[in-house]
């Protein structure tokens, strides 16, 4: 039997299409970042690429560099934007990798960890930038620290002073500027002598900054682990402050005598920029909600809150929603299409509302009856629909 030139063809074409499939597929599925460059001047050490986990890092991968330092690194690519470094002994390169890119570096040991260039990716360089602006403040704190003029009180307040002033430039230049970008993240975690230049637990306007970069993430990368750390971070810090708070102030509300404590006014600027009061609110059932549109859950609370307004605002019910959120501009594009009241209070979290409500959790809401006295807070509300219920019909 013979075989013509037209069939070995096909047949080729049957053993080949198969193939030329696989190949496509694994094109498609292969989601891997490249790190490469040179590490002159450390012939023979071991360099270590790691993975910077919420747990600490874990080695990923080494080679152990030859005369011209020559590397060259690929892993995974995640969903999120991942962060690793480059090690030769305790020298390091900070990286952030959020796609399937290729980064490369240009360094000589010992001083690569503050001498190298990189290209390829933006976050990379702004972490480069952010890493020596932690080095120079180093640098300056440890030389404040070292002058024989300054006492030990002196000494503290110029350090605060100038790490408040590196907070601000960080803050302003970097992470309010772009809170999504992975190097907004690294600013959060940067350090001086092992603290946390950004500490949500004894700052207000830092925990705004955890909750800028959170809400960023839950934007742009949904369901990620790093901005749900960052969520609890920013919640964690705000428990902490509002019970330091509550210690060095005290309540200034006892909450089992809500009902005959009559209410403290919240004169504040609605998102139409109009002074709104809860007083004007006499002789409607109000709740009044301390609420954060940068935390988790806001969404589903909102919803929540919808269906009670569209339920019994027409019988006398009104919603006055008080934000404690660190951005303005976000908490305003958040309400622009609510139809209750919406204040925003720019003391945020060192609010004085806060405290004369003993607002120690946020979200916190609270019952004000016709006569415009408060009634209930959510700790003491088991049924909030019936709570309404009740005193909508004056009971």
């Amino acid at each position: 039997m013979s075989i013509t030139y037209s069939e070995i063809m096909k047949q080729r074409l049957y053993i080949l299409l198969p193939v030329a499939l696989m190949l496509m597929v694994t094109a498609c599925t292969n989601r891997n970042f490249h790190l490469e460059g040179n590490i002159t001047e450390a012939e023979d050490s071991m360099l270590f690429l790691e993975h910077m986990s919420l747990d600490g890092p874990v080695r990923v991968d080494s080679v152990k560099l030859k005369k011209d330092g020559a590397f060259s690194f690929s892993e995974e690519a995640g969903e999120a934007p991942e962060f690793y470094r480059l090690r030769i002994a305790n020298s390091i390169i900070n990286v952030s990798v959020d796609s399937t890119e290729t980064i490369t570096f240009k360094a000589s040991y010992p001083t690569m960890a503050s001498q190298y260039e990189v290209s390829g990716s933006e976050n990379c360089e702004k972490i480069k930038e952010l890493s020596l602006m932690q080095m120079q403040l180093l640098a300056r704190a440890i030389a404040i620290d070292n002058d024989e003029r300054l006492g030990v009180k002196q000494v503290e307040d110029s350090v605060n002073r100038l790490v408040e002033g590196y907070k601000d430039i960080v803050r302003n230049n970097y992470i309010f500027k772009e809170p999504q970008k992975a190097y907004s993240y690294f600013a959060l975690f940067q350090t001086l002598g092992g603290r946390l230049i950004f500490n949500p637990h004894e700052s207000d306007m830092d925990i705004r900054t955890f909750a800028a970069v959170a809400t960023a993430w839950d934007t742009y990368y949904p369901g990620a682990v790093r901005g749900e750390n960052l969520h609890n971070i920013a919640i964690e810090g705000l428990k902490v402050l509002r019970a330091n708070q509550v210690k060095r102030y005290g309540p200034a509300i006892d909450v089992d005598k809500l009902e005959v404590t009559g209410v403290i006014d919240l004169p504040l600027k609605d998102n139409k920029g109009v002074q709104r009061s809860l007083t004007e609110l006499k002789g409607k059932v109000v709740l009044l909600d301390f609420h954060a549109f940068a935390m988790k859950g806001s969404t589903e609370r909102i919803m929540m809150l919808r269906e009670l307004y569209n339920k019994y605002h027409a019988q006398g019910l009104e919603v006055y929603q008080v934000s404690v959120d660190p951005d303005e501009h976000f908490w305003k594009t958040q309400t622009a299409a609510l139809p209750w009241i919406n204040v925003y209070d720019p003391d945020g979290v060192s609010s004085t509302y806060l405290q004369r409500y003993n607002v120690q959790d946020i979200p916190t809401f609270f019952l004000i009856d016709r006569n415009n006295t408060l009634y209930k807070r959510d700790a003491q509300v088991e049924n909030l629909q019936q709570e309404i219920e009740k005193l909508l019909k004056g009971n």
